[in-house]
This record gives C-alpha cells, sequence and structure tokens, in this order.
C-alpha cells in the first residue's frame, strides 16, 4: 500500500539524539559505504528492522541495489532473505512511502514465514534517486508511528549521498582547474624555450642580411656560429618534447640488448670533455664486466644528461663517475663538489619542467632533462635517486637490475 510521505513527527530524547548523530556523519563522512555502515548501526539502535537495502535507480526507471544489510533474524541464511524489490518498484512508481507484508507458510513455526515491508522514495535536489526498504520478519508491523522516524534516517541517507555529489563535483572542478593551470604552465613554459634560441637565431640572421653594413668574416662567422648553436638547442629541446611526451604515454620504442656498463661509462666521461663549462670525470669503476640489459643509446642519454648538468649547475667541478653491484643491480652514482641543492628543492627536480629558482636565470634549461632519465630508468625497471649538502655537493645515484647471464 502506497501513502503520502510522512510530515516529521514528534520524536523521544534518544531518537532526537540519533537523529543529531545521523546528520553529522551525513556531512562530515569521507566515504559513502563507511557512511552507509555507520548511520545503519545508529538507526538500528532506535528502529527496529532486520534488513535494510538501498536501491538506486538505474536508466530506464529500474533499480539496482546498491547496499544492503542483514542486522536481525536471518543473518546467518541470507540467501533466502527478502530484500524487498517490489516494494521497492512501487516507491519508485508511485513516489510514495510503501508498506507491504507477505505470508509464505506457517509462520508460527518459522517467523522468518512474515515478512514486512516499508520503502522510502529518496530524493537529491528535488530529483528521485532511489529507494530506502527496510524489511521485518515475523513481526511487528510497520505503523504510522513507526513512518516519522524511517523518514528521518531515508532523509540522511540522501543528505549522506548530496554530500558525496558535492564532493566529488568539487573534486572534479579542482581537477579540471588543476589540469588548466598545467596547461597554462606547459604553454608558458615551451614558449618561452622555444621563443629564446628562435630569437637569437632571428635576431643574428636579420643582422647578417642587413645591406647597410658589411660585416667582417671574424664577425660573420661568430654570428653564423651562434645561430648554429642556437638551432641545435632548438632541435634538443624539440628531441626532449618529444622523449618526454612518449616517456609518458609509453610509446617510446627501446631496443634492449646485453651492454657493458663500464664500457658504456668511458665514452660517457671521454663525451663530457667537449662540454662549454669543463668538469673533470673521475671514473672509479668498482666493478668491471657489469652488464645489464638495456637500450644503449637511452641509458648513455641518461649519463650524458647528469654530466652535463653537472658543468652546467656545477661548472669547473670535480665530478665522480662511479660504478658498483649491489646484489641483483647496478648502482653508478654521479657525484659534484659543485654548490648542492637546497633540501626542499630535492623532492622536485624529476618533475617535469621544474627548475629551481634562482638558477634559472644563470642556467639555460627546460626542466625535463632529469624528468627524462628517471622515466628511461623506470622503463628499464630502474630508478634515480639524488642526495644534496648545500655547499658540498651533489650525488645521482642510478639503480639497474643485472642482466640474468651476466
Amino acid at each position: 500500500m502506497a501513502k503520502d510521505l510522512p510530515k516529521t513527527g514528534p520524536l523521544n530524547s534518544k531518537e532526537l539524539e540519533a537523529v543529531y548523530t545521523m546528520s553529522h556523519v551525513a556531512t562530515h563522512a569521507l566515504d559513502v559505504d563507511a557512511g552507509l555502515d555507520e548511520i545503519i548501526n545508529i538507526a538500528r539502535q532506535v528502529f527496529i528492522f532486520d534488513n535494510v537495502v538501498l536501491y538506486f535507480q538505474q536508466e530506464q526507471d529500474s533499480l539496482e541495489p546498491s547496499f544492503a544489510r542483514a542486522l536481525g533474524r536471518g543473518r546467518s541464511d541470507e540467501d533466502d532473505l527478502a530484500w524487498g524489490e517490489a516494494t521497492a518498484i512501487e516507491a519508485l512508481e508511485t513516489g510514495k512511502l510503501v508498506i507491504r507484508h507477505e505470508i509464505l507458510g506457517d509462520y508460527s513455526k518459522d517467523r522468518m514465514m512474515l515478512r514486512f515491508f516499508l520503502g522510502l522514495p529518496m530524493t537529491v535536489r528535488e530529483r528521485q534517486v532511489g529507494v530506502l526498504v527496510f524489511v521485518r520478519y515475523g513481526g511487528p508491523p510497520f505503523t504510522d508511528s513507526n513512518f516519522p522516524l524511517a523518514e528521518f534516517i531515508a532523509v540522511h541517507i540522501a543528505q549522506l549521498l548530496e554530500h558525496q555529489q558535492l564532493v566529488k563535483h568539487l573534486s572534479s572542478i579542482e581537477d579540471e582547474l588543476r589540469i588548466e593551470r598545467l596547461q597554462d604552465d606547459f604553454v608558458s613554459t615551451i614558449t618561452h624555450e622555444l621563443c629564446t634560441p628562435l630569437g637569437f637565431i632571428k635576431g643574428y640572421a636579420t643582422t647578417l642580411l642587413r645591406e647597410d653594413t658589411n660585416w667582417d668574416e671574424k664577425t660573420r662567422r661568430e654570428f653564423l656560429t651562434i645561430i648554429d648553436e642556437e638551432a641545435d638547442r632548438l632541435r634538443e629541446l624539440i628531441d626532449n618534447l618529444l622523449d618526454s611526451s612518449r616517456l609518458q604515454s609509453g610509446t617510446l620504442r627501446m631496443e634492449f640488448q646485453p651492454v657493458r656498463l663500464d664500457t658504456m661509462l668511458k665514452d660517457v666521461s671521454m663525451r663530457a670533455d667537449a662540454f662549454e663549462n669543463k668538469i673533470s670525470v673521475n671514473l672509479d669503476l668498482n666493478s668491471t664486466g657489469v652488464i645489464v640489459n638495456a637500450d644503449p643509446t637511452r641509458v648513455a642519454q641518461v649519463f650524458d644528461n647528469l654530466l652535463s648538468n653537472a658543468a652546467k649547475y656545477a661548472p669547473n667541478c670535480q665530478v665522480i663517475l662511479s660504478l658498483d653491484t649491489e646484489g641483483s643491480l647496478a648502482h653508478i652514482s654521479v657525484k659534484d663538489n659543485g654548490p648542492g641543492i637546497a633540501p626542499e628543492h630535492l623532492e622536485n627536480i624529476f618533475m617535469r619542467f621544474y627548475r629551481i629558482p634562482n638558477q634559472t636565470n644563470s642556467v639555460r634549461g627546460s626542466g625535463l632533462g632529469l624528468f627524462i632519465c628517471r622515466r628511461i630508468l623506470r622503463a628499464h625497471k630502474g630508478e634515480i635517486t639524488v642526495e644534496s649538502k648545500l655547499g658540498e655537493g651533489t650525488t645521482f645515484h642510478v639503480y639497474l637490475p643485472l642482466s640474468q647471464n651476466s
């Protein structure tokens, strides 16, 4: 039987206390299921029921149970319990409170044969979202005196659902704003980084093309050298952006093969002699013949980048490039005696586009190098970490799994 939803009636002090507690849970719960469990446990202290079911409205006015608890008779035999689907359907169709009962047999011998149902439609922001159904076995039947308290329970569950929807909505807005900020930062950073070499190229090319000036060979060659270097820098930046994007999406192709690390590190240290800001690289190969299964080009890119960073941020410094093994891992460290990195920046330096403040004016870079290093190493099931002390220097630790055949 469908009835109009009750107007709130008088509650006793215990019921009022339970209602206030449920209200607090509804507005402060961080998790829907945990909040529902808490509200139902509070409700059962002041309201008799054996089962409770929350049905959510799906497309085409269908109902699906999303939460159910058996707290009274029959808990040990839940397969035979009644969950009030017919009551829920009627409450959904009528938009009214529904009471029903079923007699399935001789309930004088088995009280489970007598079932009473109470269904209450629930609305969130004036939209019907589902039905809350209470079930009692063997009585007492639901009466008008039960309806106000049952309605309060349904209201607070609806309030919990509305609160969670609001939290999700706010979280979605925050995510959208965060993505928007990241996109803005990305565009700003890339625009700046692309415009800097382009500005040099355009400026010096325009200067050389001036018809009112005859440039001597030395000056002309100097300008062309700058254009060439800035074009290389632009190419490097574009390559880094492509690598960064492919590593982020997992689409950067790797060609794995056995690589002897001591030989690779010798080659890397020799290439460091070509850096504009000279550094002195000392090899400390505690282990030789160390073999890893890796893409040699990409792993060499990691060490080239680490030494290049040392040359940029600690020019003319001493660098110790060491190799050792620790269990099943090869351990390579790149240690400089430069100015070091403040502790608050250590957690961020592997983030894409992160650059340490106050260094950005004196050193040119995109903030992609260390991000790419970490991504390459993780693609090899390896890792990179850093430790540093201001005034004493910085050490990067690289770990790669040893080849099983080594």
